[in-house]
């Protein structure tokens, strides 16, 4: 079996019907790389390494195609078939798409290394990238010729060009170079590996920047730049900070900030979120300032709500309107971009803030219409714990911020009770004194306020309110502050107060209707 196979060099584990390992391609502590025998495939969720018992001897072995089959078959009591020596040949020969795109880096390595490279060159150093910087980064230059990358690389069919983005092919036209006048920054997967390019234009020009296509080697929703890198950094920090883009990456890089990765002309997708929170548990997203900035910060909020889950979340560092990470530490250095970090806000605060800002309250509807959009977000998390604790953080920030004032009279002069008569009453004023027949509370009655409400009251609270819906709206406020000790009783007697405060004249049949899905 492959596990079998792999477990010859790799400590594998069972976990259900697959087992689990931590990755041989690269550095981590939790594992994520799976073997499914069934289905005859390794897959890593860290780095993306996939395949079969082939492919594990090719690239874990070192081994040919040709003496992986060979070795493969020997075990299994089979014996391959000799070739034909032409074709053996062929075979041997044949390129992968990754000898393109590393002969293409390779290139466009050597064109900003050239005298006709000297403008990039310049460029960059205006844009106070090191030439150590450069050249950790790959960095390249992409003449501004439709067919230069074609003549270098004629040794690769044209095919193969095409497939690996290097080329675009037009119907009924000769295919021609995809970048032509740029900068190239090679994109590395998380072992290192390139696997496409971003190119940024040199002068005037549309698009300012061009990444490569998906490809066999290249899904940009499932890749964030300098993982490579960025993942044994943080290791060392146990911090990850999510940046707009390849070139703030990179200016971090140069004022000693390793541990930053950027995604690739997209907003966060559930894969990248992924694959940072097997680095960390609570990276830093790290926008510009700009409404744009703003916007895309609130977009990976969204996309992350779901997928919460207890220890895991996100935090902002908001940066100055009209600044990026490279104007942060050009102008207060490594230093001022870490006290930034360090007031990063929680998720659940980017949101209440978001909302709160988003227009009025002034009118019990705008103070509603904010309550219905913070419990949405609420809602839109699919694990039930995070998902109560967030109901209840947003019910007590909501209860802070609505909160009725006190007269202004009794903030200045507090009442004070009038001294004691004597009489029917006894010596103290009953009418306004502390009542005599209230005790302190109990144990039992201070356990409850500690660990909740046991699930048998509770049950029984929740059987008398579906009978007497109506009794949610008049207790709501008492009902809200409730301690329940159940994650699951909380969230539906949360439910049942929603759904009482939106529907007035709501019966039991009603309620239950609606609670039925549930």
């Amino acid at each position: 079996t492959l596990s079998t196979l792999i477990g010859r060099t790799v400590k594998v584990t069972r976990a259900g019907r697959e087992y689990k390992a931590c990755c041989p391609f690269h550095n981590e502590k939790t594992p994520s790389f799976t073997i499914n025998d069934e289905k005859g495939f390794y897959h890593c969720f860290g780095c993306s390494a996939h395949g079969d018992a082939i492919r594990w001897m090719t690239d874990q072995r070192g081994l040919s195609f040709m003496d992986a089959v060979k070795e493969l078959a020997a075990e299994a009591g089979m014996e391959v078939p000799a070739a034909d020596p032409r074709a053996a040949k062929k075979a041997e020969g044949a390129a992968s798409l990754r000898d393109v795109v590393q002969g293409a880096a390779d290139w466009f390595t050597q064109q900003l290394d050239s005298s006709n490279g000297a403008p990039a060159r310049d460029y960059l150093a205006k844009r106070g990238i090191s030439d150590p910087t450069r050249r950790a980064f790959g960095f390249g230059l992409a003449p501004d010729s439709r067919s230069a990358l074609k003549e270098a690389l004629k040794k690769f069919p044209t095919a193969m060009l095409v497939e690996s983005g290097m080329l675009i092919a037009v119907e009924e036209k000769e295919p021609y170079d995809r970048f032509r006048g740029r900068l190239m920054i090679p994109i590395r997967d998380a072992r290192g590996r390139v696997i496409a390019f971003g190119g940024r234009i040199l002068g005037d020009g549309e698009p300012k920047y061009l990444n490569s296509p998906d490809t066999p080697l290249f899904d940009k929703g499932r890749v964030l730049y300098n993982i490579d890198k960025a993942s044994p950094a943080s290791r060392q920090t146990d911090r990850i900070i999510v940046v707009e883009g390849y070139m703030d990456v990179i200016a971090l890089a140069e004022a000693g900030i390793a541990d930053a990765v950027a995604p690739l002309g997209t907003a966060l997708t559930e894969a990248q979120l992924g694959l940072i929170w097997r680095m960390v548990p609570v990276p830093v997203l790290c926008f510009d300032g700009d409404a744009a900035g703003q916007k895309a910060a609130m977009r990976a909020a969204m996309r992350a709500l779901p997928l919460l889950r207890p220890g895991f979340s996100l935090a902002f560092a908001t940066l100055p309107a009209g600044q990026d990470p490279d104007d942060i530490v050009r102008a207060r250095g490594a230093e001022g971009f870490a006290a930034l970090l360090d007031e990063a806000q929680p998720l659940v605060e980017r949101l209440w803030a978001h909302e709160v800002a988003a227009g009025p309250l002034a009118t019990p509807e705008e103070r509603a219409a904010l309550k219905t959009r913070l419990l949405a977000h609420a809602d839109a998390i699919e694990d039930a714990d995070v998902r109560h604790h967030y109901r209840e953080a947003f019910r007590e920030r909501l209860d802070m911020l609505f909160a009725r004032k006190q007269p202004e009279r009794a903030q200045r002069q507090p009442w004070t009770p009038n001294p004691p008569r004597g009489g029917q009453y006894g010596g103290g004023n009953r009418r306004f004194g502390p009542d005599p027949r209230l005790q302190p509370p109990t144990d039992a009655a201070r356990s409850i306020g500690q660990a909740g409400i046991s699930a048998p009251y509770v049950a029984a609270l929740i059987g008398g309110l579906l009978r007497f819906p109506e009794a949610l709206r008049r207790n709501e406020e008492a009902l809200t502050r409730l301690p329940v000790g159940d994650a699951g009783d909380a969230e539906l007697l949360g439910v049942m107060l929603d759904t009482a405060m939106r529907e007035e004249g709501l019966d039991c049949e009603g309620l239950l209707a609606i609670l039925e899905p549930m």
